[in-house]
């Protein structure tokens, strides 16, 4: 699978991705129980319950770890902050690998973009905006965690494939949006420091940062966009002081305070949860979010205990959350929360999952 996920990345020219897409299929068949195969490519879950498969769009990509990708909540209406609703894709529309002379997608670009502010690009077409979509264009990464991406008519085309909506929607890159999400966990305990376990599985219950967002109200991972020649660690220390700490509002001082107690935590051992697309709402056909999200795990819940909890930037409000299967975040975050729970062995779901 290794060899197939270059392959797919590599596949600009439509023939070859679909030979290499039918190619894909086959193998897959070959290697595992049909019922399994059709099910993981026709329906996968990332809120799931005690039936985990629910109905979302399969796309003939992978990410660094091999994961297929969906389309759902990119196919939603009204787009986010307007009343624009998308062009209906039906679901076996939706890969660019199935023809369609006429799909006629909205255009739509937030005036906020289009004003011209310094993380948007300039329109396509404006003079002197030459950009090296699939490079390294000076501080700005347009090159994609999924490998390379189709460019057509000069823009770059959704991986993932078809949204009903062209143009950059609240985007401000054409192509990939690099963005940066830190799950900071603890283990929940009790009034005397034990760990609490979950009555039915038995397992631990993991505990993580949540922060409301104001835009749409969801309660999500406190990430945000990569500054144009930003290290990702740093993005990520950044957001989590922003969102979670109020860290803009504080005095020098108390900015120093901060500081200290975070290296603790973000210098530690951690690991990366997810590094590629993101199913996210804002995203379009010409662009859309990729993420890598990082798991920060405080042991003791000493470290975390000397820094109080305060939403500020996007935050509406900023807590502790218990999790599982239940949590209802934005955007792809159940998914990383869920592989954390994975990593740390922690409590997720009553039930028990799929044979295959």
């Amino acid at each position: 699978m290794l060899l197939l996920a270059g392959a797919l990345r590599a596949a600009t020219v439509p023939g070859f991705a679909r030979a290499v897409a039918v190619f894909s299929f086959t193998v897959a068949l070959s290697a595992q129980p049909a019922r399994c195969v059709l099910q993981r490519f026709r329906y996968h879950s990332l809120n799931s319950s005690a039936n985990c498969w629910s109905h979302l769009h399969l796309v003939n990509m992978f990410n660094s770890y091999n994961v297929k990708f969906y389309h759902s909540k990119a196919l939603t209406s009204p787009y986010p902050g307007s009343r624009i609703k998308r062009s209906q894709v039906p679901e076996d529309k939706v890969s660019w690998l199935m023809e369609w002379k006429d799909y006629s997608p909205v255009e739509y670009t937030a005036m906020s973009v289009l004003a011209g502010p310094s993380w948007a690009d300039p329109q396509i077409n404006a003079k002197g905006f030459s950009p090296k979509f699939n490079e390294r264009d000076g501080e700005v990464e347009r090159r994609s965690l999924n490998g390379l991406y189709v460019v057509e008519n000069g823009r770059p085309r959704n991986p993932v494939g078809r949204t009903g909506l062209a143009g950059r929607g609240l985007l401000g890159r054409w192509g990939p949006n690099h963005a940066a999400d830190p799950v900071v966990t603890r283990w929940k305990r009790d009034t005397s420091g034990n760990k609490i376990t979950h009555p039915v599985t038995g397992k631990n219950i993991l505990q993580f940062v949540a922060i409301k967002r104001r835009d749409c109200g969801e309660w999500a991972i406190p990430g945000g966009m990569v500054d144009p020649g930003e290290k990702i660690s740093a993005t990520l220390k950044r957001e989590f002081e922003e969102e979670a700490l109020n860290a803009l509002q504080k005095s020098p001082e108390e900015k120093a305070e901060l500081e200290k107690q975070l290296h603790k935590l973000f210098s530690q051992e951690h690991f990366v949860v997810y590094r590629g697309y993101v199913d996210d709402p804002r995203n379009t056909d010409n662009a859309w979010i990729e993420t890598e999200a990082v798991n920060y795990h405080d042991e003791t819940g000493e470290t975390m205990d000397n820094l109080p909890l305060e939403a500020g930037d996007d935050a509406g409000r900023v807590k502790w959350v218990d999790i599982s299967e239940k949590l209802k975040l934005y955007a792809s975050h159940s998914y990383f929360i869920k592989l954390v729970t994975e990593k740390r062995g922690a409590h997720w779901s009553e039930y028990p999952g799929p044979e295959c």
